[in-house]
């Protein structure tokens, strides 16, 4: 199985998530920084932006990097 495009952007973005509140939550054994929130911020911010633009830096550096696209992706 190979993966799109579109599922390497999800797979990103969860995995960004996950571990940016991994580092910035004071509960979390990883905690480093609340500041990591930021970056969990970021990544939402990029997510809503692009549902309107259709524009998402990954996408651009992962159909250079030759990751199929499927049909409905664009």
């Amino acid at each position: 199985m190979s993966l799109t495009v579109n599922q390497f952007v999800r797979i990103f973005a969860g995995a960004f998530v996950l571990v940016s509140l991994a580092l910035g939550v004071e509960g979390s054994p990883l905690f480093v920084s609340e500041k990591w929130l930021w970056f969990t911020a970021f990544v939402g911010a990029n997510l809503f932006q692009s549902g309107f633009t259709r524009f998402c830096p990954l996408e651009t550096i992962l159909r250079r990097a030759g990751v199929r696209d499927d049909a409905g992706c664009r």
